[in-house]
């Protein structure tokens, strides 16, 4: 299963193979992973290991994927191998970098990969081990002979021809405000992609922060994969970042993986509008 419960996860933390990951991306995330995380947790940074940031956001948005090489070579530098078993969280419930993470091993064929349902905050509230102290770990061997990631992708201009197309669907999971153009906290233009429809991530969470159960999740999105081919079904946000929030409930629910578009509203409001 891509979502693996605190109780799960006491029961693995002493297997030798495991990973934990601290991918929250708050502003001040490396100064509060610095003051307190799960014990033997590394960071890694949304910014710098998880993106290959343009100055040019009009080119593949505020959150570009990196080269797939350039990932393998992160992998290594944090002492991550073919065999680590990884659970990825974030300090907020959310699960918003994390799941970015998580699809991006997916897409390297990464096995043994999770999220931490409620993430730091529902492992700290059950007593999961806590410490400040910084990890000192080991490069390793990555082996990966691949070049592209493997999950499903697609540019602007495929996008673009899929807002003329009644075959395919464009989800905005952003905020209904930001998805209405009532409000636009980071962009430079409000509103959405034409013909996208709205369903909010944060439909993916229950009112503790905990992702719903598989079988409630379906009920979210089987309408979706009923009417749609998953090749026909495009998932996006404002920067390819969130989305991956929805995907990877998709996913926890027994759907296929749909097309990410990475770029997001972060590249379309700066192109196409």
């Amino acid at each position: 299963m891509p979502i693996i419960s605190v109780r799960e996860l006491f029961e693995l933390k002493n297997d030798s193979n495991l990973i934990l990951i601290d991918a929250s991306n708050a502003k001040n995330a490396l100064e509060r992973y610095n003051e307190k995380h799960l014990n033997k947790a590394i960071f890694v940074d949304l910014n710098v290991q998880m993106a290959n940031i343009n100055a040019d956001v009009s080119i593949g948005g505020r959150h570009p994927l990196p080269k797939v090489e350039d990932f393998v070579k992160t992998l290594e530098s944090i002492g991550i191998s073919k065999e680590s078993h990884l659970v990825i969280y974030d300090f907020d419930n959310g699960a918003n970098a994390a799941a970015r993470l998580w699809w991006m091993l997916k897409a390297i064929g990464h096995e043994k990969v999770q999220v931490l349902n409620g993430g730091f905050q529902e492992a700290e509230k059950l007593g999961f081990p806590i410490n400040s102290d910084i990890e000192n770990h080991k490069k390793s061997e990555y082996v990966c002979g691949l070049k592209n990631w493997e999950l499903p992708l697609i540019t602007i201009e495929a996008v673009e021809k899929a807002t003329k197309n009644e075959n395919f669907v464009i989800i905005d999971v952003r905020e209904s405000k930001r998805f209405l153009g009532e409000f636009e906290p980071i962009d430079l233009v409000a509103g959405h992609i034409p013909n996208a429809i709205n369903i909010p991530f944060r439909i993916n969470l229950d009112e503790n922060g905990l992702f719903l159960p598989p079988n409630e999740l379906k009920k979210v999105y089987e309408t979706i994969f009923q009417n749609f081919e998953s090749e026909n079904i495009i998932v996006h946000c404002g920067s390819g970042v969130t989305a991956c929030h929805s995907i990877l409930a998709m996913n926890y629910a027994g759907f296929e993986f749909p097309k990410l578009y990475v770029g997001s509203w972060s590249e379309w409001s700066r192109r196409k509008i």
